[in-house]
């Protein structure tokens, strides 16, 4: 890997409208390419002030960028749909944080764009803040780097009835042998320890290079899914009714050894200095290079509608291997 430009010094890169203006689906059509290479340089574009009235046309805006939406598949967070593949951000709890991270990157295909629509701002706090993960990358201790990079990482995954998001409605069926097809396809080990209780294993790499410009990008859900990255007490509660093996989700070297929780605070860490925010405005449009910049979302007072679309499928290079 290499590391080929400076980090951008503006984080999102900020476009203002006209409310009596342009669409900004014909904007982004007629400035695609220049808009692209924005994208590529500072890794997220906020458009303010443009007539995005509804979520059909914050979804024309997606067309107009990359195409056909993508469908949220392996879902980690319960979320429904708007319109067709526009969604709600993630249905948890207003008091509660959602730490940066970068879309399914602990998938074997994950979307190089999305897109977040602010339908109704939140009175207090609510941003979605940001972190480039070119700067996270680089902010790592190399010897904690070098350590991932050698090993990979491990995500297990424990779905239970009456327990978080079922896994008939993350892998949309209720067929055990379609989901076991669907996991060994895509680098997934699947199981079945109890009655309707699914475990999935799976070791993906922590690191890439960006398929533009072969950046070094810190791109994974090590920190994310991680059990001492949920709030202390949940953490507790959670240990008491699972034990750690049995716990919604958590991570793990790639060889299934325990990843100290020092390492995950230092990774943790450097999420925090690396993260920018801003405050949601009606209408604002916001688009993330999910390979250059992790999202996340602050807790909030009022009724935030932030709405969710991803673009572009990228398939990892373990899927590209086995092609």
């Amino acid at each position: 890997m290499t590391q080929t430009v400076e980090l951008p010094q503006i984080l999102p890169f900020v476009t203002h409208g006209d409310p009596a203006g342009r669409a900004l689906h014909d904007v982004v059509t007629a400035e695609h390419a220049r808009l692209r290479k924005l994208l590529t340089t500072h890794g997220a574009l906020l458009f303010r002030g443009f007539p995005v009235p509804d979520v059909a046309a914050f979804e024309a805006v997606v067309r107009a960028f990359s195409g056909e939406p993508l469908t949220y598949n392996e879902r980690s967070s319960p979320r429904h749909s708007i319109k067709g593949n526009v969604y709600t951000s993630t249905d948890y709890p207003r008091d509660e944080e959602i730490f940066l991270h970068n879309e399914n990157s602990y998938q074997a295909v994950w979307p190089r764009v999305v897109y977040f629509y602010c339908d109704r701002e939140p009175e207090t706090r609510g941003a979605t803040p940001l972190a480039d993960v070119r700067g996270v990358y680089r902010a790592i201790d190399p010897a904690v780097r070098a350590e991932f990079e050698r090993r990979g990482w491990m995500v297990v995954r424990n779905y239970r009835p009456h327990f978080g998001v079922s896994w008939s409605e993350v892998f949309g069926t209720g067929d055990r042998s379609e989901v076991e097809r669907y996991c060994a396809d895509r680098g997934m080990v699947a199981e079945w320890p109890g009655e309707d209780h699914l475990r999935t294993t799976a070791v993906r790499k922590a690191a890439y290079a960006h398929p533009d410009t072969r950046e070094d990008v810190w791109f994974n859900h090590i920190t994310f899914f991680h059990h001492t990255s949920l709030d202390e007490e949940l953490q507790e509660g959670l240990l008491g009714m699972f034990g750690e093996e049995g716990l919604p989700t958590n991570t793990y070297y790639g060889d299934g050894a325990p990843i100290p929780d020092d390492v995950v605070a230092h990774l943790r860490s450097c999420y925090r200095a690396a993260s920018r925010r801003f405050d949601w405005r009606h209408q604002d449009v916001l688009l993330v290079d999910n390979m250059l910049v992790a999202h996340g979302r602050e807790p909030f007072t009022g009724p935030r509608k932030i709405a969710v679309a991803m673009g572009e499928a990228h398939v990892s290079d373990y899927l590209e291997r086995l092609g």
